[in-house]
């Protein structure tokens, strides 16, 4: 059975007549909106469900900002005071010096300290316990000489350097 059907026209012409299946049914308009409707709701959860994995992964990252670096009078120590300015905790793991990691574990006064948000801690840096390529001259920070100090966390993220020249 042919779906179309050619006939002449009298000036010589060809028309097409196109013969609908009487037996075939479209969908309604009413089937039509629902399957609209429920695949832009299907859509847009998809789309809030990556958004909030998304936003997950944003709302625990660790920030930290250094807010002080006091050296000691006779330089074989210093006072970093840094700020946890992220959205969870950070631990504290390592500190460096001009890139280089203290010799004796760990170097500073407190091990694997905890900062909850917006918390504060000083540290105190021994000179001793980091090796000469860091800059330390008789196991002391040398007057006027520029120290980098970088921290690390447990989850090996590393903040700074924050840079100060020795001077009591």
């Amino acid at each position: 059975m042919p779906l179309l059907n050619y006939t002449t026209t009298p000036k010589g012409g060809i028309k097409r007549k196109m013969r609908i299946l009487k037996s075939k049914k479209a969908l309604s308009p009413v089937v039509a909106s629902i399957i609209l409707i429920a695949v832009t709701v299907a859509v847009s959860i998809a789309v809030a469900v990556w958004m909030g994995a998304l936003t997950i992964g944003f709302m625990g990252t660790e920030q930290i900002s250094f807010t002080d670096c006091q050296y000691a009078d006779d330089l074989a120590s210093v006072d970093l005071t840094i700020k946890n300015t992220g959205a969870g905790p950070v631990t504290i793991s390592k500190i460096l010096i001009n890139g280089y990691l203290n010799a004796t574990n760990p170097g500073w006064t407190t091990t694997n300290v905890t900062l909850t948000p917006n918390a504060v801690a000083k540290l105190t840096i021994q000179a001793s316990a980091y090796p000469s390529n860091a800059g330390i001259v008789d196991n002391k920070f040398e007057r006027g000489a520029n120290y980098a100090f970088t921290v690390a966390t447990a989850k090996n993220n590393q903040f700074g350097p924050y840079t100060k020249a020795a001077s009591p």
